[in-house]
C-alpha cells in the first residue's frame, strides 16, 4: 500500500472509532438530581428566559451564546476537494470545530447547508443569529463567498468571518510587513505581482490596501492571465478593483521588477527565470499546497538575498491562519464585538508580526530548539505551536474593537484577562505538539525492544511518516516482515528502519562479552550472558544504548515493569548525583494536563528521593513548555494530621522551598485542595500555589499508581508515559496496555529526551 492509501484508512479509523465523529456536546452543570433537573430545564429555566426577555444582554451571563460559533458551509469550495456538497464536507467542518476549541477554548457547531442560492443561503444563516456570538463561513466558493459575508455583515449583529479570506489575509500580510521591513522597503512603494484570484487572494490585496498599498502597484493574475481594464473573461467586481491598463497579458511580462510575489494559486507556476527578472532583493510568498509556485531551496540557491514564505510547514516562514483564526475569534466574543472590522484584522495582523520582534522566551525556546528564533530570513513570523499567539492576538482584537467603538462588552482588565488566556494555554491539551516540533528538528537513532509487536510496528510507521526517530526494531526479519504485511503497513526493512536479529546479528559476541563484563560478580556466567543476550530484548535494546549504536530505547509493551528496569539499571546505570530513578506519568483531561510521580518505581520514596523526584519531573515538564505547580499529596491537609505520611510531605515541602525557591510548590494537601484553588483559598488562603496544580507527588507508589489508573478508567483522557526519570542513558519502559497512539508519543519524547541530552 502506498502512503496515502496508509493515510486514508487511518483517517478512517480515527472517524470512526470509538464513536463516530470528532465533537460531541458536554453539559457544564451538574445533572444529578433531581433539582438540578428542575434548574436546568422546568421550571427553574424560565427564571433565566424572563431575565433575557427584561434584558436582552443577559442572554451572554445566562448561556453559552458568548462562547459559540457556529461553522457554517454549504460545500462549493472544500479545500483540495473543490465542490463536494454540503454532507461531504461535514468531516472538514468538524475539524474546524476541533481547531476552534483546541487552540481557543471556544464551542462550535458545524453547519453544513443543502443551499447554492446566495439570497437563499443569507436567509439562513442570517435566522441563526439568536444561536450564535459569531458565524465562521467557510469553504464557500468565489465570488459568492464575497457576497454572503457582506449581505450578513449588514444584516447581523454578531462578527461574520469568512476564514479562507481573511485568516490567511491576516497571516500572509503579517508575513509581508515583516519581510518588508527586513528588507528594508515601504509598503506604499514597492511593486507586487499576486497569482491569487480566488477568496484568500482577493482579502490579501484588499488588506494590504488598507496597510498602506497603492492599488496601481499591485498586479492581478489569475488562471486566464493579467487581470487588465475592460477584460471580459472570468471577471467579477473584486477583480476589477485591481485591473489595470495595460497590454501585459502574462505573469512572466508583469514579474519584471517586482518587489513582491504573492502566490495563492497553483504549484511551479513561478520560474527560476521570473524570480531573476525581480528586484534583487525580492520577497516571495509561494503559498500553494501542497507544491509552493516555486522550491524555496531552488530561489535560495540562485539569489541568497531572497526571502521567502510558504504555506508548508517543513520550510521556513508557514503562513497558516491557524496562527490567527481561532484567536481573533476569542478577542472578537470576549469583548461582545458586533463586527470584526478593519480595525480589528490589522490589529491581527500587527500583533503576529510583532510577536517575531519580541524576545523568545524559554517555552518557545524549549519547542523549537536548534532554531535561530531571532527576526530575520529564516523567521518572518511566529512558528504555529508558539503559546504566546494565543494571549497576543485575543489582547489586540478585543482592544482593537473596544477603541473602533464596536465592542458591546468591554474588558476592563486587560491584565486580568491577559492571565485568564494564559491559563487556558495550560488546559488546551496541545501539550504534546511541541514534543513533535522538536523531535522532527533532529530524528535520532531510536531502538524498539520489542520490534515484533503490532503496536510498535504501527507506532514506527507512523515516526517514519513524520520524520520523527531513526527507528531501530530488534526482531526476527521474517516476523517483522509478514506482520508488516498483514498490518497493510509500508515500513522497508533495511532503509525506512535498522532490524536487529536476536538470533543471529553478528555483533553478538561484542554484545554478550559487555554483558558479561557488567555482571559476571552479580551471579552471570559467560554461558548465561550469552544465553540472556540471545533471549532477552530489553538486554539487547540497553547494550546498543550502552555501545551508542542507539541514542534512546523503548521496552516495556509486554512483561513486569520491574524487569525491565532491572535490566536497564545493571546496563545503562542511574545518572551522576541521582539518588534513585522515578517515574513520571502525564494525564491529559478536559480540566488540564497533570503530570503524576512517582507512578512505577519506588514502593516507599524517602523525604530525600520525594525531593529528587519532584525537581527531575520538573524539568521534564519544561521540556513540554510547562511552568511546574507542584502539590505534594497527603490525606492532610497543611498539618492537619501528623501520621508519618502527611510528616515525610511536609518536610520534602520544606527542603523544596529552601533549596529550589523559584520553584512554586506547596503542601501536604488533598487532592481536591491541590487542584481546585477556590476550596485552597477557603482552607489555607495564604498557599503560594495559585490556580491549578499541574505536577502531583504522592506519598508512595501505591497511591500513584492507583491515581493514575483511576483517571486513566474514566476514558476521558490521554495518558502519556511513563517516563522514566534519573537513568544515565534516555531509556523508557511502557506498560503492557499501551497503545500504538502511546508508543507514538512516547517515542517522539524519547527523542527529546535524547537531543536534551547532547
Amino acid at each position: 500500500m502506498d502512503k496515502q492509501s496508509t493515510l486514508d484508512e487511518q483517517a478512517l479509523e480515527y472517524h470512526r472509532s470509538p464513536r463516530p465523529g470528532k465533537i460531541a456536546t458536554t453539559p457544564t452543570k451538574p445533572l444529578s438530581s433531581q433539582r438540578d433537573l428542575s434548574l436546568a430545564y422546568s421550571p427553574g429555566v424560565a427564571a433565566a428566559c424572563m431575565e433575557i426577555v427584561n434584558d436582552s444582554r443577559q442572554v451572554f451571563s445566562l448561556t453559552n451564546k458568548g462562547n459559540l460559533v457556529g461553522v457554517i458551509t454549504n460545500g462549493t469550495a472544500v479545500l483540495g476537494l473543490g465542490s463536494i456538497g454540503s454532507l461531504a464536507s461535514k468531516p472538514v467542518m468538524e475539524g474546524k470545530a476541533v481547531l476552534f476549541k483546541k487552540f481557543a477554548g471556544i464551542d462550535c457547531y458545524d453547519i453544513e447547508l443543502k443551499e447554492t442560492d446566495i439570497n437563499k443561503l443569507a436567509d439562513i444563516i442570517a435566522s441563526l443569529e439568536p444561536t450564535f456570538g459569531a458565524i465562521n463561513l467557510e469553504d464557500i466558493k468565489a465570488p459568492e463567498c464575497f457576497i454572503l459575508e457582506e449581505k450578513l455583515r449588514k444584516r447581523m449583529n454578531i462578527p461574520v468571518f469568512h476564514d479562507d479570506q481573511h485568516g490567511t489575509a491576516i497571516v500572509a500580510c503579517a508575513a509581508i510587513l515583516n519581510g518588508l521591513r527586513l528588507l528594508e522597503k515601504d509598503l506604499r512603494k514597492i511593486k507586487l505581482v499576486s497569482t491569487g484570484g480566488g477568496a484568500a487572494g482577493i482579502a490579501c490585496l484588499e488588506l494590504l490596501v488598507t496597510m498602506g498599498a497603492e492599488r496601481k502597484n499591485i498586479w492581478l493574475v489569475d488562471e486566464t492571465g493579467v487581470v487588465y481594464k475592460d477584460r471580459k473573461e472570468d471577471m467579477n467586481s473584486h477583480k476589477l478593483k485591481f485591473a489595470q491598463q495595460t497590454k501585459l497579458r502574462t505573469l512572466k511580462e508583469v514579474i519584471k521588477n517586482a518587489d513582491v510575489f504573492l502566490g495563492l494559486s497553483a504549484g511551479n507556476i513561478l520560474t527560476l527565470e521570473m524570480v531573476a527578472s525581480m528586484t534583487a532583493t525580492p520577497l516571495i510568498l509561494a503559498l500553494a499546497n501542497p507544491e509552493p509556485e516555486i522550491d524555496p531551496n531552488i530561489v535560495r540557491a540562485a539569489n541568497p538575498n531572497a526571502v521567502i514564505a510558504t504555506g508548508r510547514s517543513d520550510y521556513p516562514n508557514q503562513v497558516n491562519n491557524v496562527l490567527c483564526f481561532p484567536f481573533i475569534f476569542r478577542g472578537a466574543l470576549d469583548s461582545g464585538a458586533t463586527t470584526i472590522n478593519k480595525e480589528m484584522k490589522l490589529a491581527a495582523v500587527h500583533a503576529i508580526a510583532d510577536l517575531t520582534m519580541a524576545e523568545s522566551e524559554e517555552r518557545v525556546d524549549m519547542v523549537y530548539a536548534g532554531e535561530a528564533l531571532t527576526f530575520g530570513p529564516n523567521y518572518l513570523i511566529p512558528k504555529p505551536f508558539d503559546p504566546r499567539l494565543a494571549v497576543k492576538i485575543p489582547i489586540a482584537v478585543a482592544k482593537a474593537a473596544m477603541e473602533s467603538g464596536v465592542a458591546a462588552r468591554p474588558i476592563d482588565d486587560l491584565a486580568g484577562y491577559a492571565e485568564k488566556l494564559e491559563g487556558f494555554i495550560f488546559r488546551s491539551g496541545l501539550i504534546m505538539k511541541p514534543i513533535f516540533e522538536r523531535a522532527r528538528q533532529n530524528p535520532k537513532r531510536l531502538v524498539f525492544a520489542e520490534g515484533e509487536d503490532p503496536r510498535v510496528l504501527r507506532a514506527v510507521q507512523a515516526l517514519i511518516d513524520e520524520q520523527l526517530a531513526q527507528p531501530i526494531l530488534i526482531g526476527r526479519p521474517e516476523v517483522v516482515e509478514k506482520r508488516i504485511k498483514n498490518l497493510g503497513l509500508r515500513i522497508a526493512l533495511g532503509s525506512d528502519v535498522q532490524i536487529t536479529n536476536p538470533e543471529s546479528d553478528p555483533r553478538f559476541e561484542k554484545y554478550w562479552k559487555l554483558y558479561h563484563s557488567i555482571m559476571e560478580r552479580k551471579g552471570i556466567s559467560a554461558d548465561a550472558a550469552k544465553t540472556i543476550v540471545r533471549t532477552n530484548t530489553t538486554v539487547i535494546a540497553a547494550l546498543m544504548l550502552a555501545h551508542s549504536e542507539a541514542d534512546t530505547l523503548i521496552c516495556g509493551t509486554f512483561g513486569h515493569h520491574n524487569r525491565h528496569l532491572k535490566h536497564i539499571l545493571h546496563i545503562i546505570g542511574k545518572a551522576d548525583s541521582v539518588k534513585d530513578v522515578s517515574a513520571l506519568s502525564v494525564i491529559i483531561l478536559n480540566k488540564g494536563t497533570f503530570f503524576l510521580t512517582d507512578t512505577h518505581v519506588t514502593p516507599e520514596p524517602t523525604v530525600d528521593e520525594l525531593v529528587e523526584m519532584t525537581i527531575l519531573a520538573a524539568k521534564i515538564m519544561r521540556r513540554f513548555g510547562e511552568t511546574p505547580r507542584v502539590a505534594l499529596l497527603s490525606h492532610s491537609n497543611f498539618g492537619s494530621m501528623t501520621t508519618k505520611t502527611s510528616k515525610k510531605m511536609r518536610d520534602a515541602v520544606c527542603i523544596l522551598k529552601e533549596q529550589f525557591p523559584d520553584l512554586i510548590v506547596e503542601g501536604e494537601m488533598k487532592p481536591d485542595i491541590a487542584i481546585d484553588e477556590t476550596l485552597r483559598e477557603k482552607v489555607f488562603p495564604s498557599s503560594v500555589l495559585s490556580g491549578t496544580a499541574n505536577l502531583l507527588v504522592f506519598p508512595n507508589l501505591e497511591a500513584s499508581n492507583i491515581g493514575l489508573n483511576l483517571l486513566k478508567s474514566f476514558g476521558e483522557g490521554l495518558a502519556i508515559g511513563p517516563i522514566l526519570l534519573g537513568v544515565a542513558k534516555p531509556a523508557h519502559i511502557l506498560t503492557p496496555s499501551v497503545t500504538a497512539r502511546g508508543i507514538f508519543n512516547m517515542s517522539a519524547l524519547a527523542v527529546v529526551d535524547a537531543q536534551m541530552r547532547e
